[in-house]
């Protein structure tokens, strides 16, 4: 089970940020998770939405270079360790992290987290056999 995100390659620029989430608010898209990193030229912004194709289709039709990659949700306990656990699961089976972020619900018990990997149905196998949760597209989508 993976999840589609969408990376938006962006000048770093004062406003570029704005830009973008005021086109996904004007076609009525939300925002599920993000995470921004940066360089000193530019920024990559990825985020999950309740409408990928939608989102896609407008961010391009905005003049955004926009790049679809297919990641991994799991649940995670929200409680100290929660994640340590998991990382000590991939690291035993030699699965590599390309890189990850994570949101929690107010009032869930669990935090979610996106991961990227390099073999990532080997890490789905590992993850499932140690008993994790993998959440499917729609789930993330109308968290």
């Amino acid at each position: 089970m993976k999840v589609e995100q969408i990376s938006i390659f962006l000048e770093n620029k004062s406003g570029r940020l704005a830009e973008v989430t005021a086109v996904l608010a004007g076609a009525g898209i939300n925002i599920r998770a993000l995470s921004l990193a940066d360089t000193a030229d530019f920024g990559i912004l990825r985020v999950i939405v309740s409408n990928l194709d939608k989102a896609k289709e407008v961010l391009k039709a905005n003049g955004f270079t926009v790049g679809r990659t297919e990641v991994v949700a799991i649940e995670v306990p929200d409680r100290p360790g929660g994640i340590a656990g998991i990382l000590k699961v991939l690291d035993s089976a030699g699965i590599n992290v390309e890189y990850m972020y994570a949101f929690v619900q107010k009032s869930a018990e669990n935090a979610i987290i996106i991961f990227r990997f390099d073999e990532a149905e080997k890490a789905i196998s590992v993850l499932q056999k140690a008993g994790v949760r993998i959440l499917s597209g729609e789930e993330v989508y109308s968290v």
